[in-house]
């Protein structure tokens, strides 16, 4: 099983040096957040909670998560990045390959595109994009960022998107692409490409959600090919815990490993410790 950093909610002063720490003790990657504003009032309920109230305080920053990229890209030499969740079907999808590539040519391919349909209908608007359909849309761009990406002429002609032919560059073929959620439609679109990301499930709830998304792989014809599972799991604590995620199919478990020794409100310097803490006393001692 490999280890990611969640950053949803730190401050832009400690991403660095946790970035710097991540990538020194061993851990694979680090998640970035995404959304660009935060409205005071809202008639769209969190889907999250159980009574729709948004787990962040009002000023919890939000940074752009491809400048956040590249910046910590830039201090760091093998992390892996990628996207916790970008909610693609509010934006355009050339500004998005470009980005995404742009970021794996700076970091040596070290980015994956993690996408989600997002919940704020009031963000969408102020961001001018259509929530209705955004399933639909998103699928297609996602059709269109793998051409893009490509490196060759392309020409696309879909529901949503007209493009005449056109090539943009730098490519970036390899790109992984991870799908959030956990409704139906999230499943079934994370088995159409690399990856699925969790919110936070149990080692039992995994098991049950890999067991899905290998069927509908199976049944694309995908079996034989790699496909992350990234979970956030909340009843693993000990190295026979995660033992047993890994038996369930999990193999990235997104963590802040600081939480199991000071909680979340600690100063940076305990992050640090604590997630060196967590690499000795977790990640080292799991089979391979």
């Amino acid at each position: 099983m490999r280890f990611s950093i969640a950053t949803a909610y730190l401050g832009s002063e400690e991403l660095g040096p946790i970035a710097k720490a991540a990538d020194e003790a061993g851990y694979h990657g680090m998640a970035v957040a995404d959304h660009v504003i935060n409205l005071e009032t809202l008639t769209t309920p969190y889907p999250y909670t159980e009574d729709g109230k948004r787990r962040w305080e009002p000023f919890t920053p939000w940074l752009d998560p491809w400048v956040t990229i590249g910046a910590l890209g830039a201090v760091t030499e093998r992390l892996q990045f990628f996207t916790n969740v970008y909610v693609l079907p509010m934006r355009d999808p050339f500004t998005i390959a470009k980005q995404v590539s742009t970021a794996s040519a700076l970091t040596g391919g070290r980015v994956a595109l993690g996408v989600g349909m997002g919940w704020c209908e009031e963000e969408f608007d102020l961001l001018g994009q259509a929530f209705r359909k955004r399933g639909a849309r998103a699928d297609e761009m996602l059709e269109l960022l793998r051409a893009l990406w490509s490196g060759e002429w392309v020409e696309h002609h879909g529901e949503f998107y007209d493009v005449p032919r056109l090539e943009m560059t730098p490519a970036a073929p390899d790109v992984p692409i991870y799908v959030g959620g956990l409704s139906k439609a999230a499943i079934s679109r994370a088995a159409r490409n690399d990856g699925w990301i969790s919110d936070l499930i149990s080692i039992d709830q995994a098991r049950d959600f890999r067991a899905r998304i290998d069927a509908e792989r199976a049944e694309l014809g995908k079996a034989d090919e790699p496909f992350s599972m990234i979970v956030s799991l909340n009843d693993a604590v000990t190295v026979d815990q995660f033992a047993r995620a890994e038996e369930a199919g999990v193999t990235d478990n997104l963590t802040m490993p600081w939480a199991f020794y000071g909680g979340f409100d600690i100063s940076l310097q305990q992050k640090i410790d604590g997630l060196h803490r967590f690499a000795d006393d977790i990640m080292a001692k799991l089979p391979g």
